[in-house]
């Protein structure tokens, strides 16, 4: 056991608070990672609000990059100084879902409090949440759940790719199996919004049509490669989508908040055969209403894509090149960096919907 700080949440929907705990030294098959940036994900503030419910107390942050500072037996093609990023993805690689390749939609639970390598100063449970656990100054994690990146790629741009990234880009790609010349309806310009835009950019959509509440953000989407912004706070946003795109529906709309407004009216924009994909998560309980007698008669559907249905060993480093090459966009993703002391105003600011990214920094 060693004694790290971390950002700890000991009631839903209260100020996080920042203590030190215990963590405990990779097991078999795991790997210590010292952190040196962890962003913050609309998901992880949900968590804290008590949206999904979980153990309390317990540790958030699950889009972090990093330097591996111990390995536990077992470790294969990782060793200590390779610099990382962290996912949430913790696949087992064995069961059904992910033999069948869908290593996001794991089959085999894992208790991030009866089995998490975290417990408090005096010793009590604490869960590490979404088995990472990364708002803290290191993570012990699952070696599937990390992938190898360029010593020179810096960490807060690295740890983007961890959720957001990823997710946005994904469900162009792999959940909406986009191909050149297709249309897109993005619902929401926030950070796996933008990066739902960049996926449909690469993937060679034709229009792109962001739609969101904030002007400001639409003309940010557009920087990301959206071809027409909509405000939806307009009446029947669809209407003015159907007008960007032609006189057509959408082949893909992609929504990515957990807006219950988002989610009634995304199928609206499909066009016939057209498919709406379910991205952003709307807290426990709370329902969508549409229409099935349409969908049905013009062959449209719906599909929930978690983690942009990636395989990080192949999907990452690809990204990682397309960066490289100045195609994807990452360092434009960043609103503001922040110290770990700070991290509640990075979630005030994050909650007020205009930041793209914050980043909680650590120093070494």
């Amino acid at each position: 056991m060693q004694t790290i700080k971390a950002a700890v949440c000991h009631a839903f929907g209260s100020p996080l608070v920042i203590e030190e705990i215990q963590l405990a030294a990779p097991r078999m098959g795991e790997v210590e990672v010292t952190l040196d940036a962890v962003a913050i994900c609309h998901s992880d503030i949900s968590y804290a609000e008590g949206a999904w419910g979980g153990h309390l107390p317990a540790v958030y942050g699950h889009e972090a990059a990093g330097t591996i500072t111990a390995v536990g037996g077992g470790v294969n093609g990782f060793e200590v100084g390779d610099s990382v990023v962290v996912t949430l993805i913790r696949a087992c690689g064995t069961c059904p879902s992910c033999a069948g390749g869908k290593p996001t939609i794991c089959e085999t639970p894992y208790d991030g409090v009866k089995n998490g390598p975290l417990t408090t100063a005096d010793g009590g449970p604490l869960e590490q949440a979404m088995a990472c656990g990364a708002f803290a100054e290191k993570v012990v994690v699952d070696q599937r759940q990390i992938v190898k990146i360029p010593d020179t790629m810096a960490k807060d741009v690295a740890s983007l790719i961890s959720c957001g990234v990823i997710t946005g880009v994904g469900a162009a790609v792999n959940a909406a199996g986009l191909r050149p010349g297709q249309d897109v309806v993005v619902i929401g310009a926030g950070g796996v919004g933008l990066n739902a835009i960049q996926g449909a950019r690469i993937a060679g959509a034709r229009r792109i049509v962001a739609v969101d509440m904030s002007e400001e953000k639409l003309e940010v989407a557009k920087e990301f490669g959206a071809t027409h912004g909509v405000l939806g706070s307009q009446a029947s946003p669809w209407r003015a989508a159907y007008k960007a795109l032609g006189g057509k529906g959408a082949d893909a709309v992609l929504v990515t908040v957990g807006a219950i407004p988002a989610y009634d009216q995304a199928v609206r924009y499909l066009g016939r055969g057209g498919k709406a994909v379910m991205i952003g998560m709307p807290h426990s309980g709370q329902k969508a209403e549409y229409e099935p007698v349409v969908m049905a008669a013009i062959g449209q559907g719906m599909v929930g894509s978690k983690m942009g249905d990636v395989v990080i060993q192949r999907d990452i480093p690809w990204m990682i090149d397309l960066y490289d090459q100045g195609r994807l966009k990452l360092d434009e993703l960043i609103s503001g960096r922040w110290r770990l002391d700070q991290i509640n105003e990075a979630i005030a600011d994050t909650k007020t919907g205009s930041a793209r990214r914050n980043v909680i920094l650590f120093n070494h």
